[in-house]
């Protein structure tokens, strides 16, 4: 048995979206046996947007029955039946959290028929309800209310069903190992099952071929997996609005990130919320007390002359200095990590030597902290990084040339590089942005023997 289900809602995204229509048609994949539809309040008020698109006001729903008035019906008509609808993920969801707030349990096996009828009826330009009935000559009455969309669904699946080998396309939809209820109704599995399982970027794109969302990944087909069981409302947006997913290999986590923010900034996708921001960021810089000790601190960028390090926030400063204070033994109070305190007792850092203590002279702490100062100045000016390449036969590098990120390029293990212009020829050519620089930095304090100085005789790949 099927029911097939229709739903109009208020809007509101998934977990606050409430419903205002349900039509619930049941069948036996031949005839239509029973049918439940009715008017639902949905104790709030309607968007006059919603109301626009279909038809349901305020006024409409006054009198009618609230969720936990009908729920008994809906329970009773779709049990024991697998759940159907177009673009079933959003319908089942929302019903499954209504249900959910009014202590019941709703689970049933479900199909998608956006998914079936793209293998029954391949070819299609659009396999959205309206498109899809004016193209397989279905009526559609009354769009964009529950009963009309419902009805036109139930003739649409008895079509799907009616094709040849219908049986196998139902059971392999609906066995759990396909993945098939699981993925975006608009992405064809082929293109998902392209998707390699090594580290690079991908790129979800809408019907138009537009970039709506940038991310990176170790494994990509496995964190692409992990975006469709994401049950969050902007998940649940994203992957309705996905028709499509191209992917670059990277080779590497550490060019995967730059990659990465590299795309965000160029396409400025409107499901990527992080680094588009215009943030402000802080620099790391040194000051001289009256008793002649060198103190680390950092404050907003617009107010450091010469910065040692830029970050982008105060967190990320904090880390920082405290790697720098159990590198060099630094103590915790000169590095304000710890304010209006005489003697520090930070509780990730006990490699101080006493300075806060009069266990040590100024000139003897300076010297540390000045070392500390030039070598992170002249590992951060003229250097390459090393790491692995999308195949065995490559080598990724990491360019930094005066203190400034220059970019990334992919060198053949059987190049010969015997300049520094050698080298540059492989590189492709980045912005120098603030992201960049703090994730080359986070990453160069994690391994530090990965930065090597521009040097020929070390550069080469």
């Amino acid at each position: 048995m099927y029911t097939i289900v229709d739903i109009e809602t208020t809007g509101n995204g998934i977990k606050g979206n409430k419903i205002t229509e349900i039509s619930i048609f049941k069948t036996d994949g031949e005839q239509i046996l029973d049918e439940f539809t009715s008017l639902v309040n949905p104790e709030c008020e309607i968007p006059y947007f919603i109301t626009g698109l279909t038809g349901i006001d305020n006024f409409m729903v006054r009198n009618a029955p609230t969720l936990s008035e009908i729920a008994p019906q809906i329970e009773e008509i779709t049990r024991d039946s697998i759940f159907v609808a177009h673009s079933v993920n959003f319908d089942y969801h929302v019903i499954k959290n209504e249900f959910a707030l009014i202590g019941r349990a709703f689970v049933r096996k479900k199909l998608c028929t956006v998914r079936l009828a793209r293998k029954a009826f391949p070819g299609f330009s659009s396999y959205s309800l309206g498109k899809l009935c004016s193209s397989l000559e279905i009526p559609i009455t009354d769009r964009h209310r529950a009963r009309g969309d419902a009805e036109a669904t139930t003739t649409l699946f008895h079509k799907v069903l009616a094709q040849p080998d219908s049986d196998s396309l139902i059971s392999y939809f609906l066995n759990a190992r396909s993945q098939e209820a699981t993925l975006p109704p608009g992405l064809s599995r082929e293109t998902y099952e392209r998707l390699p399982k090594k580290p690079g970027v991908y790129y979800f794109k809408d019907h138009k071929g537009e970039i709506i969302y940038v991310g990176k990944a170790k494994n990509i087909q496995k964190r692409v997996l992990g975006h469709f069981y994401d049950r969050s409302e902007k998940e649940m947006r994203l992957c309705r609005e996905t028709t499509d997913i191209s992917f670059e290999l990277s080779g590497s986590d550490l060019l995967a990130l730059l990659m990465e923010s590299a795309a965000i900034k160029h396409h400025f996708p409107r499901y990527n919320q992080a680094q588009k921001r215009n943030t402000l960021p802080y620099g790391i810089f040194s000051y001289e007390d009256r008793n002649g000790i060198i103190h680390l601190a950092f404050e907003r960028l617009s107010k450091v002359k010469r910065p040692i390090a830029v970050l982008r926030n105060s967190t990320e400063c904090r880390l920082f200095l405290e790697e720098l204070c159990k590198a060099y033994e630094l103590c915790p109070r000169y590095c304000h990590l710890q304010e209006n305190v005489r003697k520090c007792s930070h509780f990730r850092i006990s490699s101080c030597r006493g300075i806060c203590r009069d266990e040590e002279t100024a000139d003897a702490y300076n010297k540390r902290v000045s070392r500390a100062i030039k070598d992170y100045r002249r590992q951060q000016e003229n250097l390459i990084i090393r790491e692995k390449g999308r195949t065995a036969d490559e080598k990724a590098v990491v360019c930094i040339q005066d203190g400034c990120y220059k970019g990334y390029g992919f060198v053949s293990r059987e190049a010969v590089i015997n300049s520094v212009e050698d080298l540059m020829a492989f590189i492709i050519p980045q912005k120098d942005t603030i992201e960049a620089r703090q994730l080359i930095a986070a990453y160069l304090t994690r391994h530090p023997d990965k930065g090597l100085p521009m040097d020929l005789k070390q550069a080469q790949a």
